[in-house]
């Protein structure tokens, strides 16, 4: 019985560690869920969508995709979702959540994404988040990508992607933990306009998937994504001026604790698999924010 019960505590330690530490406060939980056609409309793709529930159902063949969009610009907020992808081949299948102002800016906007990066057989999703400012979407826009592999599996259930977004940072989270802090450290490198919530799946076999390496294979259709859990929850662009940003922690002001620092460092040792500040091929005189 000692043998067993000293095999059990060298066990648990082994289990846990696959898993991040308590960030110790839990974002989601302070805002309200939405449904779909209060907070959201489609933008394309209406024969590729099916809500049922408030749980919204999006594919993509090789007739099109799909794609949705807020109701409201915002200048600030909290926006995610709860999301399951398909388990399978997916390659070069893109399914987002995401900011943007593209519309109100065409080849001069600001974006800011969570994107899963389809894959082959026997391979794990990758989680892609990026960050654009006034690109110019003619191959020239200045990507500020980090991506992760997850430490689950999001075929198996959904799990809640969120993106808050202030006038000094923005925090991308994964079941409430922290992934990554991306700094306002210059106005010329921070969106400040209003964006519009978005969430998409489409085609992006030239790049989606070890660099376009794999493409969609529609023998594999109809590729499928489900969305639920909506939320929104911020300063709209039509929000008087004293709207106060909302913020991923217990500080009022905005920031992280220290726990959820720990929490998002362990996250970046151990399931981070690129970023785009590492990148000796990159050239980084145009992405200064590395620098410091």
């Amino acid at each position: 019985m000692a043998i067993f019960l000293f095999l059990l505590i060298l066990l648990v330690p082994a289990t846990n560690a696959d898993w991040p530490p308590s960030p110790g406060y839990w974002p989601s939980s302070k805002f309200r869920s939405m449904s779909f056609y209060k907070g959201f409309k489609t933008l394309w793709g209406p024969q590729h969508q099916s809500l049922d529930q408030n749980a919204l159902t999006v594919w993509l063949d090789s007739t099109t995709g799909s794609g949705f969009k807020s109701v409201r610009p915002f200048r600030s907020g909290y926006f995610g979702a709860s999301i399951k992808l398909q388990t399978g081949y997916t390659a070069g299948v893109i399914t987002a959540f995401y900011l943007s102002n593209s519309e109100a800016h065409p080849g001069y906007h600001d974006e800011v994404d969570i994107e899963f990066l389809g894959t082959t057989f026997g391979k794990p999703y990758t989680l892609q988040t990026n960050v654009y400012i006034r690109g110019s979407g003619d191959g020239r826009i200045i990507g500020r990508e980090m991506k992760f592999h997850l430490w689950f599996d999001p075929t198996k259930n959904f799990h809640h992607y969120a993106i808050l977004w202030s006038p000094k940072e923005i925090i991308f989270l994964v079941d409430d933990v922290p992934i990554r802090r991306y700094a306002r450290k210059s106005v010329a490198t921070f969106p400040l306009r209003p964006m519009w919530v978005y969430g998409s799946i489409w085609d992006a076999s030239s790049w989606a998937t070890e660099d376009g390496k794999y493409k969609a294979d529609y023998r594999y259709q109809p590729f499928v994504a489900k969305y639920t859990n909506f939320k929104a929850s911020g300063c709209s662009a039509y929000s008087p001026a004293w709207c106060r940003p909302v913020s991923a922690s217990p500080f009022r002001t905005g920031g992280l604790t220290r726990q959820q620092y720990r929490t998002m460092r362990w996250v970046q040792t151990n399931h981070l698999v690129y970023d785009y500040c590492r990148d000796p091929k990159r050239d980084h005189s145009k992405t200064p924010e590395c620098w410091g």
